[in-house]
Parts: structure tokens; C-alpha cells; sequence
């Protein structure tokens, strides 16, 4: 083994330091890069993420402004726009974020003159590979933010979700939450929704059947639901529920002992069984009043059953009725069989 000499130690270090004057220049100047990406980069982020803030919330003051009529304050409620605001707003400032971030990470790669094809089509290799494994993840993902963005369902809606109904009480961007009618909670993934029929949105019909006789008067069947209307229509909390005027759409069907009038209104969504019940009991009211008696349905025929069922009303056949003899099949099946076909 070779012992280096002073001198060869001294050839080393001129050597050294003659490669890091020949090189300092480029080092800095690739520091001082890769330092002015992220300053831009960090600083863009902030910017980007304050705006998404800023305009967030002046959506929300935007929608607030129409709290004050019934629709805005039932259809855009505190926690839905609470909720609804903050998963728009997390997704926008995750994709600003890794745009931003990614984006810089690339520049910095290319500073320092690493080839990014192969670092490229290993990324996308792998993340379709995770999104192969993940499908159901990234469905439920994509389906919750299209979900929000164009605005479905909220928070205190009442839907029907095809898997499940209720009220919706969370809005996730993987997983919605629902309470049933018997009080349970339901997590229905956002990929698995393939329709929503949502209650709460738009207005809702209130219907009525009244069953009269058929010999009633039809106009003062008329004048006394219309009477009955005008003064519900006029009287509160039903003149906030009501968005439309109760109208007597006319008979609705026509039977041998009793007819149908059908009554119906446009109301608050959510409110028309609430509503349908309360005018029910003001037209029973208003038809005692007016000795308008009101009947049930149309009658059923007492022999239906009979009909449908030839065997009805028939006695069941004796065992013995195979015995061969002729009085055998009418005998009755607690008969001897002493009695029934004497044996000889």
C-alpha cells in the first residue's frame, strides 16, 4: 500500500479547490433557483388558498342575503352552507396545493438536469395502479365533489337515495349520512348513489280525497271547500306553508254509492302531509257544519272473495269420499266409517 506524500496531499486540495472555483458559480446559481421556486411557490399557495378563502365567503354572504324569504331560508339553511362551503373550499385548495407544490417539484428536478420521462411514466404506471385498486375510493370521491359542486343535497334535506331515505345530516365527499324514519343513521357511499329524488327542493303538493255521496250537491260540495281554503290561506303558520292557492281540481272518481272530489295545493317541500292533515280536519269540520255527510270508499261486494276464490264457502272433502260408493262422498269427514260405507 501507497502512503501519500505532502505533496500528493497538496496536488489534491489544488485539485479541489480548483473544481470548486470552476463550479461554485453553477452550485449558486442552482441553489439560489431552487430557493426562488419554492419562495414563488409558497407564496403563490398562500395567495391562491386566501382567495379561495375570500371568495368562498362572499358565496356565503351572497346566499345569505336571501335568507329572508321562505324558499332561501328553507332550501340554503346555516349548516348546509356551512357544510357545502367547506368541502368546495377543502377541494379547491387541495388541488390549488398540489398543482402548485408539483408543479414546483418538476422545476426543481429539471434544475439540477434529472431527466423527468422515466421519473413521468413510473408516476402514471403507479397511479393507475392505485387508482385500479382504488376504483371505488376514487368513485366515491369524484361522485361526493360533483355531488356539492352542483349542489344535489344538503344538509337537512330529506331524499331518497335509492339504497336509503332520510334526512341528510352530513354531506362527505366519500360517504353521506342519513337518519331513517325510525331514527337510524345510514352511510351511503357517494359512488354507490346512482339517483337521488331530493323532497325538500322546490315545492311540494298537498292532496286531498273528500268521499261524498253521489247525490250531493256538487257546487255546494265546491263552495264549501273553497270557503275552507280561503280562510286556512289567510291564517298563520298555513299562509307561510301554503305557496300556492287550494284548488278543487273537480271529481276525481265516480262510484255506484259514493264519489270523489280531489283537493290539492302547492306547499312548503316537506310540510304537505302536515298540511294535507289540517285541512282534512277543517273540511270535516266545514261538511258537519253544512250536513254534508262524508262517506267512505267505494263498497266492496261481500261475496269478492267467493268470487275470486271458486272454492270459497265450500266444505272440504270427506277422506273417505274415494271409497266407491255414492253416499261415501257426501258423508261427512267426522262420519264413521261404519256409518259412511258399510263393509261387507
Amino acid at each position: 500500500m501507497t502512503v501519500p506524500t505532502l505533496q500528493d496531499a497538496q496536488e489534491s486540495a489544488t485539485n479541489a479547490a480548483g473544481w470548486v472555483e470552476e463550479n461554485w458559480s453553477t452550485w449558486l446559481a442552482i441553489g439560489l433557483r431552487v430557493l426562488l421556486i419554492l419562495v414563488i411557490a409558497g407564496i403563490l399557495r398562500v395567495v391562491v388558498r386566501r382567495a379561495i378563502t375570500k371568495l368562498i365567503d362572499r358565496m356565503n354572504r351572497t346566499v345569505q342575503a336571501v335568507d329572508g324569504t321562505a324558499l332561501g331560508g328553507l332550501l340554503v339553511n346555516a349548516e348546509r352552507r356551512r357544510q357545502r362551503s367547506q368541502a368546495i373550499g377543502s377541494v379547491l385548495r387541495s388541488v390549488a396545493s398540489f398543482l402548485i407544490l408539483g408543479t414546483a417539484g418538476l422545476m426543481i428536478l429539471g434544475t439540477f438536469e434529472i431527466n423527468l420521462a422515466p421519473l413521468l411514466a413510473s408516476a402514471g404506471v403507479a397511479g393507475v395502479a392505485i387508482g385500479f385498486g382504488a376504483r371505488n375510493l376514487v368513485t366515491d370521491f369524484l361522485s361526493g365533489v360533483f355531488m356539492i359542486l352542483e349542489d344535489q343535497y344538503g344538509v337537512g334535506d330529506q331524499i331518497d337515495a335509492g339504497v336509503a331515505s332520510g334526512e341528510v345530516i352530513e354531506v362527505g365527499l366519500r360517504v353521506t349520512k342519513l337518519r331513517g324514519d325510525n331514527g337510524e343513521i345510514w352511510y351511503v357511499r357517494n359512488g354507490e348513489v346512482k339517483r337521488i329524488g331530493n323532497l325538500s327542493q322546490g315545492w311540494a303538493t298537498a292532496g286531498v280525497d273528500v268521499t261524498v255521496r253521489p247525490s250531493e250537491d256538487l257546487a255546494k260540495v265546491k263552495q264549501t271547500i273553497d270557503a275552507v281554503a280561503e280562510k286556512m290561506s289567510k291564517e298563520e303558520p298555513w299562509n307561510e306553508l301554503l305557496w300556492g292557492p287550494i284548488e278543487v281540481l273537480g271529481l276525481d272518481s265516480v262510484f255506484l254509492d259514493s264519489m270523489v272530489v280531489r283537493v290539492s295545493a302547492k306547499t312548503m317541500p316537506g310540510k304537505a302531509l302536515t298540511v294535507e292533515r289540517e285541512l282534512r280536519w277543517r273540511i270535516k269540520r266545514a261538511f258537519d257544519a253544512a250536513d254534508i255527510p262524508i262517506v267512505g270508499g267505494p263498497a266492496v261486494p261481500a261475496d269478492t272473495d267467493a268470487a275470486a276464490d271458486p272454492t270459497a264457502g265450500m266444505a272440504p272433502p270427506s277422506v273417505y269420499a274415494n271409497t266407491g260408493s255414492p253416499q261415501s262422498a257426501a258423508a261427512s269427514p267426522l262420519t264413521p266409517p261404519s256409518a259412511a260405507a258399510p263393509m261387507k
